[in-house]
């Protein structure tokens, strides 16, 4: 998002995005986007992802320091995506009206609040209090990253773009796990926290240099809801966002305790959860390559292939070499499908495109907020086999879902 927060809105509607092209000659060879705005709004996503995924190596050390199980700790974890997916349509309907710069200062100032507390949490529930909170603050990054996007780059290119915030957000998750597995294990799982507060912070100043995108006059409250539930289409892909979410990011974040239940240290098994976001930033620069020379369609079915040999890879051992084969696919296999059902989300309600993309995101963490918890008791049991094939299982449907769909969508 960007900081002109006194950029005026304009009273025409964006323009309807033109159809994806077919023919790889009809795709222009130049991401449109002035370089400096990209690294703000990777940034932005990098800050998010961190926060988000940082908690995932610390959660065994964490209960072990304050005394609690992790049943209790892993509230902390699944508060956090539930506030983050809730909070998507609040921030997507203030950014249609208040900006998108705007809203985006406005929830990283509240971010790095959160930030302080989870730091000074004196105990669990003060801890899982403050991560919802910061959830619930930092769930207006990514979508206001990609809804930015979405409203200055055409639809023909605009994967290329959005694999580029991919890139910077599987960093974030990449860094996030590697800090934090170290920084808990040889120091302290509080100064994990204090990193993306400071971030977000110097955003909070730094975005006032990015300008306002034009948007449509604001007119009813809830009328962009109207306009995005209105479509067909809509429901659809949050349908399976919320598929994907609970397949994906619900069950990687397991990847970690079932290391540690291998005897691994925190700091290891964050080293080997980081190669999820190696495997993603990877993947995104081929996904760039690959944008107008395979179909959407084609594209989805190879994330969706990588992600079953994933996790059927940590279903039948879960040792350390097989957990990273499954950590660098999973990664692999979010950059191909997730970008590509990103970008289709980002089409579909251009004259409500923040609340669109928001309520996407509110299916995709919702998705991954029930299944992390609904997961936690057969992890307690160390049931991981189970739970890893049960994900590998769940990835089939998901993937025709996503192509079928895909493949009948027409713009």
């Amino acid at each position: 998002m960007d900081p002109a927060d006194s950029s005026p809105t304009t009273s025409a509607p964006p323009p309807a995005d033109p159809a994806d092209p077919a023919d790889p000659a009809a795709v222009p060879p130049a991401t449109p986007m002035p370089a400096a705005t990209l690294r703000l709004l990777r940034t932005a996503g990098f800050v998010s992802n961190f926060d988000r995924f940082c908690i995932t190596p610390m959660l065994l050390v964490i209960g072990t320091r304050l005394g609690v199980p992790l049943t209790t700790v892993m509230l902390a974890a699944s508060g956090y995506f539930l506030a983050y997916g809730l909070m998507q349509p609040v921030w997507g309907l203030a950014s249609d009206r208040l900006g998108r710069v705007r809203v985006m200062r406005i929830s990283l100032a509240g971010a790095a609040v959160a930030a302080l507390a989870s730091v000074l949490a004196p105990g669990a529930t003060v801890l899982i209090v403050a991560r919802v909170v910061a959830g619930a603050c930092f769930a207006a990054s990514i979508a206001a990253s990609i809804t930015y996007v979405g409203d200055t780059v055409p639809a023909a290119v605009r994967q290329r773009p959005l694999s580029e915030l991919m890139t910077a957000f599987a960093l974030g998750t990449a860094v996030a796990t590697v800090v934090a597995g170290v920084l808990a294990h040889y120091a302290s799982w509080r100064v994990v926290f204090a990193l993306p507060g400071l971030i977000a912070a110097y955003l909070v100043v730094a975005l006032r240099r990015l300008p306002e995108p034009p948007r449509a006059e604001p007119g009813a409250l809830f009328a962009p809801f109207a306009i995005v539930l209105r479509s067909r289409w809509q429901w659809y892909v949050m349908a399976v966002a919320l598929f994907e979410g609970a397949v994906l990011l619900g069950f990687l974040t397991y990847i970690a305790p079932a290391l540690e239940a291998q005897g691994a240290s925190a700091a290891l098994a964050g080293a080997v959860t980081a190669l999820y976001g190696v495997g993603s930033m990877a993947a995104a620069q081929l996904v760039k390559r690959l944008v107008g020379r395979w179909t959407p369609v084609r594209l989805i079915v190879a994330g969706g292939v990588q992600m079953t040999v994933a996790f059927g890879c940590a279903a039948a051992d879960r040792s350390v070499p097989a957990l990273v084969v499954c950590a660098l696919l999973l990664g692999g296999g979010w950059s191909f499908m997730h970008s590509t059902i990103q970008s289709w989300a980002t089409a579909l309600s251009p004259a409500a495109r923040a609340t669109g993309v928001a309520m996407f995101g509110v299916a995709l963490y919702v998705g991954s907020a029930l299944a992390s918890a609904l997961a936690a008791g057969p992890a307690e049991r160390h049931a991981y086999h189970g739970l890893f094939l049960t994900a590998a299982v769940l990835t089939v449907p998901l993937t025709v879902a996503a192509a079928a769909g895909r493949a009948r969508y027409r713009g």
